[in-house]
């Protein structure tokens, strides 16, 4: 189910699903609204008279400017929508472009002035006005007035939402809140074990137990972007093994290279090692939906732009360090879940790649530390960061992370910093926690 679910997240992410959808929602709506019109007979009183086109001329006319404006229209949204892209990638990194796409507003809009192009040509060629006989589909041309009404609302609406979207502090927030969502789904507190020591020397003597050793191969090149856990601890306990991998999402593995190790008691099975191997998916581009890094490194990458020497904006990566902040707080003080994972027996079955809070942290600041080299304004933010985190940080080993940290950031201060006011600035911040 989970597998499933993360190819309909990646389904919808992709900028012709909706499109596509309303394109084939189109056709039975024409459809079915000609086929009322063939049932339902109109008088030419009252106000009817006022919003019911009777004469097919009158129709074909309304219905051709309005397909004629519609895929007009069409054109320049997706025109707009790849300059937006092309700023986009050029001012925060191509790797943002799919933030763009998740972007539902973009995809209907594009799909609804496809979409009532087509209607209005199914609608306008059920028009007959020959030998005497006169068919005008009133209520479909009166529904096509209606969508046309709707689809200047929305361009309105999407001309709005583009001027938005490629402005430098709505691209960090809209990401900060999807790693904000994405932390607690990942990292739910209910779910939380420490690694300890007994489950290490228990893994140890399980794994001299097993007769076989199996290496499991990667079948081709790429990021690995999805791990489904729940159908191997399933298949590991169907088959009492133990399984070890060595990789976590978002790593890239070479092809036939090692990304697990089973341990159990039975004859290598080609079969059974292929059944192991779909639960891995691979693909050419990292995804947030598992590998949590990449969503952090989206941040990093516009701080680093933002600190180039061709763009040199540090208040774009002060916003960033700040919108990174608060999920490095929350981290900060939450145990990581275990490596070891155990089926319904309580019996270690699977032995996975954790992530840990020094490993975020590194991939949170070490760039941003390492572009902001001649930037004060810069520095002196990173350190102020890593002063609130330490304050949600209760873990021996986090605070130690978080002092080497700022052990690295008031060296890149002493060696590039020439203003003194300002390394005494840095100096007076790092005191409060290196001191402490």
């Amino acid at each position: 189910m989970k597998k499933i679910l993360f190819f309909w997240n990646e389904l919808t992410a992709s900028f012709w699903f909706i499109p596509v959808l309303l394109i084939m929602v189109s056709i039975p709506t024409a459809i079915g609204f000609v086929y009322m019109d063939g049932r339902i007979e109109l008088s030419e009183e009252g106000l009817q008279r006022f919003f019911f086109v009777s004469s097919a001329d009158s129709a074909r006319s309304i219905l051709s400017t309005i397909s004629g404006a519609m895929i007009g229209v069409a054109g320049t949204v997706f025109s707009v929508t790849l300059v937006a892209l092309t700023l986009a990638s050029s001012q925060f990194g191509p790797r943002l472009i799919k933030n763009f796409m998740y972007v539902t507003l973009n995809q209907v809009v594009l799909g609804s002035y496809v979409s009532t192009y087509l209607y209005c040509l199914i609608v306008l060629n059920s028009i007959r006005d020959t030998d005497g006989f006169t068919f005008v589909p009133s209520i479909s041309i009166l529904f096509a007035i209606v969508i046309a009404v709707v689809n200047i609302i929305l361009l309105i609406v999407f001309i709005h939402q583009i001027a938005m979207s490629i402005q430098a502090n709505k691209v960090i927030s809209d990401i900060n809140r999807f790693i904000s969502t994405q932390v607690k789904t990942l990292f739910p507190v209910e779910l939380v074990d420490e690694n300890n020591v007994e489950n290490s020397l228990l893994a140890d003597k399980l794994k001299s137990q097993y007769e076989t050793v199996i290496s499991i191969k990667s079948k081709k090149s790429g990021y690995l972007q999805y791990i489904d856990s729940d159908s191997l601890l399933a298949m590991m306990a169907s088959e009492e093994s133990l399984l070890e991998l060595a990789v976590k999402p978002g790593d890239y593995i070479v092809e036939h290279s090692d990304i697990g190790k089973i341990y159990h008691n039975r004859k290598a099975d080609k079969n059974r090692l292929e059944k192991i191997r779909n639960n891995f998916i691979i693909g050419k581009n990292r995804t947030s939906q598992q590998d949590f890094e990449f969503s952090i490194h989206q941040m990093v990458e516009i701080a680093g732009r933002a600190l180039s020497s061709g763009v040199n904006d540090p208040f774009t990566a002060i916003a960033c360090i700040d919108n990174l902040t608060p999920t490095l707080s929350y981290l900060a003080n939450l145990k990581f879940p275990s490596k070891y994972r155990f089926d319904k027996e309580k019996k270690m079955r699977v032995i996975v790649v954790p992530l840990s809070f020094e490993g975020i942290l590194n991939a949170a600041f070490n760039q941003i530390r390492q572009f902001s080299v001649g930037t004060p304004a810069v520095i002196i933010r990173l350190m102020e960061a890593l002063i609130t985190i330490s304050q949600f940080t209760d873990s021996a080993s986090n605070k130690k992370a978080v002092i080497r940290h700022a052990k690295m950031v008031l060296n890149v201060g002493k060696e590039s910093i020439k203003e003194e006011n300002d390394l005494e600035d840095l100096l007076e911040r790092s005191n409060t926690l290196l001191v402490a």
